[in-house]
């Protein structure tokens, strides 16, 4: 009988073909990690520098112009917010918080300005629609009512942009808004002091807002693009009595040109349920 003649392609199940089959598997083994881990178009890297403008103080990406424009957008409604607490607070702790504002806000908002201007940045000369209505919230309350919306609308607002600072600070590769972040994680650490220094802070209400901000959207929604306008903080709804305005507190004129050094906030309870008030002040250091 004849041998049979080879069936075209049986070599290649032969050892010799299973052989040159898993060497180039394991090759593209190798290969596709490199591959899957490359800069290419579309990853975080490459939108990093497609967001990024070139300055002689670095990269100034997307992120840095943002917090750049919260910065002078913190300053032009947390200054008359302060004014408003020296003028209407029942409290010392609250006229003092109030002076820090004003005193932390000037020095901030010359630094700012002067960093958009060595940047080319045009920046916001009026609060957005959001800061706008907390200021008119603030306007409308007296008394007690005022001292715990002041607190709460601020401790809240300054509870946001914290967090935003320190991501800022860690990412960013301009020198310029290194050193504005430096002076800001200051200030706003100043401020989240002397406010819950007031005893008015509703830690529970400011836990519920800041956790809903970090919430994540629900399962097949789509966030729209561009600036979304943050919801007004949760604040305590019992209104206290309305009281005499307070004597006015003067704050330092001018704004140191190095460093924040300010007083130390005092400590003034709140007035208890019964209408009556301590006496006593403490200062904390």
């Amino acid at each position: 009988m004849r041998p049979r003649p080879p069936i075209p392609g049986r070599r290649f199940l032969s050892g010799t073909g299973l052989i040159i089959t898993g060497l180039a598997a394991t090759l593209a083994a190798l290969v596709f990690p490199l591959w899957s881990y490359a800069d290419r178009s579309g990853t975080a890297a490459a939108t990093l520098e497609a967001e990024s403008v070139s300055t002689p103080y670095g990269p100034l990406s997307a992120l840095d112009r943002d917090f750049i424009t919260k910065v002078r957008l913190a300053g032009l409604w947390e200054l008359p917010a302060g004014g408003l607490a020296l003028r209407k607070g029942t409290t010392d702790a609250v006229r003092v918080a109030g002076r820090h504002l004003i005193e932390g806000h000037t020095f901030l908002d010359q630094r700012v300005r002067d960093v958009g201007a060595r940047l080319g940045l045009a920046l916001p000369e009026e609060p957005n629609d959001q800061q706008q209505e907390w200021l008119k919230q603030l306007t409308a309350a007296q008394g007690t009512e005022f001292d715990r919306t002041f607190a709460n609308v601020l401790r809240v607002a300054h509870g946001r942009v914290f967090s935003v600072v320190a991501q800022v600070r860690a990412g960013t590769r301009n020198t310029l808004v290194r050193e504005l972040a430096d002076d800001a994680n200051t200030t706003v650490l100043d401020h989240i002091k002397v406010l819950e220094a007031t005893g008015y802070v509703d830690y529970d209400a400011m836990a519920r807002d800041l956790a809903a901000d970090s919430a994540p959207p629900p399962a097949g929604s789509s966030v729209p693009p561009g600036p979304v306008t943050d919801p007004p903080p949760a604040l305590p709804a019992t209104p206290g009595p309305t009281d005499p305005a307070s004597p006015t507190i003067p704050a330092n004129p001018t704004a140191p040109a190095t460093g924040y050094p300010l007083p130390p906030p005092a400590v003034s309870p709140p007035p208890q349920a019964n209408g009556t008030s301590h006496t006593d002040n403490a200062v904390s250091g």
